[in-house]
């Protein structure tokens, strides 16, 4: 079974990155085979969280859009270049292709065959010069070996069944293949020659003096227990695949490539099948056209987000199974039934927590630090109006089983979460940005959490510019609300048109760049009801 990936939303703040981790903790534990990842960069105070508790950071995933990985393609679908023509035919039956790749011994992909190529050798060609191996023929006239010194064979191919006296002493020499039956004069003036390769017919044989002639003379014989015509047919196509390769305008697709690319490439170039390649040109197979509906969809679980502004680039190509949230009812939708826990909590750890508590796991002492931070990160230590009484007896529990002063820790971590030491206003803006549609317009509420707002009001004008910026590329309104835990409030920051918004939002006479709102703590509880409301 495929991995499962589990990650929060696009900004990842301590609840969406802990609880991804705890979550897949749990799957794990329960036999279900899952990863947690993270969909963008994660803030310092999450930092500070992972390395307390000795957790590594999910690695970071682009997108789960469906990959030419993920189509049902023919895996191992190509032919060495030292295989023999006859043995390719077989193979491209056995697997009904058309065309194959043709690679070399590291598997990278040197040429492409198709079945006209092969044909057109086979009907029009004289197939007099013969380059191949000796196993090639070997194989495929199902002969026995008498005399073997030479790996690779090359040369022209004569086939006697004429007298002997009609045969001329210049056709026979170094570079000849001989295919003969029981003219034994002719065969031991071939070896005085030093033929390349002697082929006797219908499993004949040769006496022990002949034998001795040609292993001093290092010439390679063979018998067949095929007739002369038969051989006729079957010798052409011991000959390397190699030699019918065509290594121009060779198309292929990579294998990280997007099904939706493919697709658009098969409108452009469109053949029967496609090589299959890494990055570094080493052929996997082929993808045919008719495995363009047979794809498996990556599978994806979901935790403290449930829109798709906020999720992964090709969320839509994805399997949803399960999403688990406390934020409001997003627009994100299946097609099929799924497992979504949604519950008015104040931290998507929380319900984390209750169901390793419904599941009977038991939670070690990391993954119970990494819980008990997110409570504190999303309740701001219980002063946020959106804390409940499950909140604060969750993270109680928890606490114990990290082995953490509940109060002291949670100080100690907001002060280090709150610390905008060294971040670029841009920085400051996305670590914890979302973005909500309303009526086909994007409007953008940034949550910054700091005990340090002069910082900020020393460069107000800039932040200003940037939300000025953003506002005129793609967002109706762009805020953002720094909230010191300290006043229990937040400062506001707004893009010049947006004066009226935040006026009538939050029934304020007047406003101005960086006002302070008493009480104004929750992005999902005060602030985003206050602004829809107005919106709508």
């Amino acid at each position: 079974m495929k991995t499962i990936y589990i990650f929060g939303h696009k900004n990842p703040d301590t609840d969406s990155v802990c609880s991804a981790i705890a979550l897949a903790y749990l799957k794990n534990a329960q036999g279900i085979n899952v990863a947690p990842k993270v969909i963008g960069q994660i803030n310092n105070g999450t930092k500070y969280v992972l390395n307390k508790f000795n957790t590594p950071c999910p690695s970071y995933i682009n997108d789960v859009k469906v990959q030419i990985k993920d189509l049902k393609y023919e895996k191992g679908a190509f032919i060495y270049e030292n295989e023999s023509i006859g043995n390719t035919i077989k193979f491209m039956k056995d697997k009904d292709l058309n065309a194959i790749p043709i690679v070399d011994k590291k598997k990278i992909l040197t040429g492409y065959v198709n079945l006209k190529d092969i044909v057109n050798y086979i009907a029009l060609e004289k197939n007099i010069k013969l380059l191949t191996n000796l196993e090639n023929i070997i194989n495929l006239l199902e002969a026995k070996t008498i005399c073997s010194f030479d790996n690779e064979i090359e040369g022209n191919t004569i086939y006697i069944t004429c007298p002997d006296d009609q045969i001329s002493k210049d056709v026979l020499n170094e570079n000849t293949i001989l295919v003969i039956g029981d003219r034994y004069n002719i065969i031991e003036k071939a070896i005085n020659k030093k033929v390349k390769l002697i082929i006797l017919t219908k499993d004949r044989i040769i006496n022990n003096k002949l034998i001795k002639k040609a292993q001093k003379n290092k010439v390679n014989i063979i018998s067949s227990k095929f007739s002369t015509s038969e051989i006729c047919t079957l010798l052409p196509i011991t000959g390397y695949i190699k030699n019918l390769s065509a290594s121009n305008s060779l198309t292929t697709i990579n294998i990280h490539s997007y099904y939706t690319d493919f697709l658009s490439l098969t409108k452009r170039i469109s053949f029967t099948n496609y090589p299959v390649v890494k990055d570094n040109n080493e052929c996997l197979g082929v993808v045919k056209m008719t495995h363009m509906q047979e794809y498996e969809k990556k599978k994806v679980i979901l935790v403290d987000h449930n829109n798709y502004s906020q999720s992964i680039d090709g969320l839509e190509e994805a399997q949803i199974l399960e999403i688990i949230d406390h934020h409001n009812l997003g627009d994100i939708g299946t097609n099929n039934p799924i497992t979504f826990l949604c519950k008015p909590v104040g931290c998507t750890a929380t319900i984390i927590y209750e169901q390793f508590i419904k599941e009977r796991v038991k939670i070690p002492r990391d993954i119970a630090g990494l819980l008990v931070s997110a409570i504190i990160s999303d309740t701001l230590l219980f002063s946020s109006p959106t804390t409940t009484k499950d909140d604060i007896e969750s993270a109680n529990a928890l606490a114990k089983i990290a082995k953490v002063d509940l109060n002291e820790y949670g100080i100690e971590m907001l002060k280090e979460a709150s610390s905008i030491k060294g971040l670029t206003i841009k920085e400051l803006i996305y670590q914890d940005f979302k973005t909500y549609s309303v009526n086909d317009k994007n409007y953008g509420i940034a949550v910054i959490t700091t005990m340090d707002f002069d910082e900020i009001e020393k460069d107000i004008a800039k932040y200003i510019d940037e939300l000025n910026k953003m506002s005129s590329s793609g967002f109706k309104a762009v805020l953002i609300f720094i909230t010191d835990i300290l006043k229990k409030g937040s400062y506001i920051l707004y893009n010049e048109t947006s004066e009226n918004l935040i006026k009538n939002a939050f029934n304020l006479p007047n406003v101005y760049e960086g006002i302070f709102i008493e009480g104004l703590m929750s992005r999902k509880k005060q602030i985003l009801p206050a602004i829809l409301k107005v919106l709508d």
